[in-house]
């Protein structure tokens, strides 16, 4: 016989726990998005404010003119990238407060709305991660391009010391 999730206090606990730690590292990716979103903006204008200070030559203008294009393809991508996590968290919390729900109403005779509240659970929870793994694919497209451009400034850094 299964014991009721009322007899342990821990039930409940263990439910919502996988929610609220996903719940934790969607938000904390969301805030380092955050970030990298603010440095991509700053970069791009202080790229432009030198730009316009002192013009380049043709060969670094092309250059340079990669670098904005691949600056506004870093922070469209970011900003796709926090959509998902901040949709992970929503679902996440949403799968957190659902399977409380759930439990609670384990212990009750209300044996049809503990199946319904498990599989809106279940959903929130996919949500969630879905929207966790799509953002962290996200970021890794956009730290390539910032490596890329970081490979092109370093070289050109290069020929300006020769």
């Amino acid at each position: 016989m299964i014991a009721p999730i009322a007899d342990n206090p821990f039930a409940v606990l263990t439910l919502i726990a996988a929610p609220a730690v996903f719940t934790n590292a969607s938000f904390v990716l969301a805030l380092g998005t955050g970030n990298r979103l603010a440095r991509t903006v700053d970069r791009t204008r202080q790229l432009a404010k030198e730009l316009h200070a002192d013009p380049p030559n043709a060969e670094e203008a092309k250059l340079w003119s990669r670098q904005i294009e691949r600056l506004q393809v870093r922070a469209k991508l970011l900003v796709r990238a926090m959509s998902f996590f901040y949709t992970a968290v929503g679902a996440f919390a949403a799968a957190s407060l659902v399977s409380v729900l759930g439990a609670s109403l384990a212990a009750s005779e209300f044996r049809m709305s503990f199946a319904t509240i498990a599989a809106i659970s279940l959903v929130a929870g996919a949500v969630g991660f879905i929207g966790l793994v799509v953002g962290c694919t996200l970021l890794v497209r956009e730290t390539r391009l910032a490596l890329l451009s970081l490979s092109e400034e370093a070289k050109l850094a290069m020929n300006w010391l020769k």
